[in-house]
């Protein structure tokens, strides 16, 4: 399993987010300081007020709104699977990081959440995923932006 934790300056506001992503918040581990966002089976976020988070650490906590630490990356089913995904972000507050990634291979949308923790949602193509994207770029191309070196 993998938890990731996340600060928060609006813990009901980051709950509304990322459950409007179709995330479940886990109440057993949930209080005023700190929710347990259910990714997946595997996959969790600590999403921390600032007071909380800084308990587990002793060096200053880092603005996301200017300057990134971490980007979480996860993958989609589908290319509109991941626009889906970014959809919703925006309609609960988040923000377009920047403008979509298509290496052909591999699709990417990234998102900030409302307190600018940096995410991104990326299709791969099967066979680039079990074969590498040269394979995938000899047998297709490389596509619309290609990566240098595939």
């Amino acid at each position: 399993m993998i938890f990731v934790n996340l600060t928060t300056t609006d813990l009901e506001r980051s709950k509304a987010f990322y459950t409007a992503l179709g995330c479940e918040i886990n109440p057993l581990f949930t209080d005023e300081n700190a929710a347990c966002v259910v990714w997946d089976e595997n996959t969790f976020f600590m999403i921390l007020t600032h007071g909380h988070f800084a308990q587990f650490t002793d060096k200053p906590i880092v603005d996301p709104r200017t300057g990134a630490q971490v980007i979480v990356a996860l993958t989609r089913d589908s290319r509109e699977h991941v626009d889906a995904t970014v959809t919703a972000g925006l309609a609960a507050g988040g923000g377009e990081h920047r403008d979509p990634q298509d290496y052909g291979f591999m699709y990417q949308r990234s998102l900030s959440d409302p307190d600018g923790n940096l995410l991104e949602f990326t299709y791969m193509e099967p066979q680039a995923a079990e074969e590498g994207p040269g394979a995938y770029v000899d047998e297709h191309g490389a596509g619309p932006d290609p990566v240098p070196g595939a």
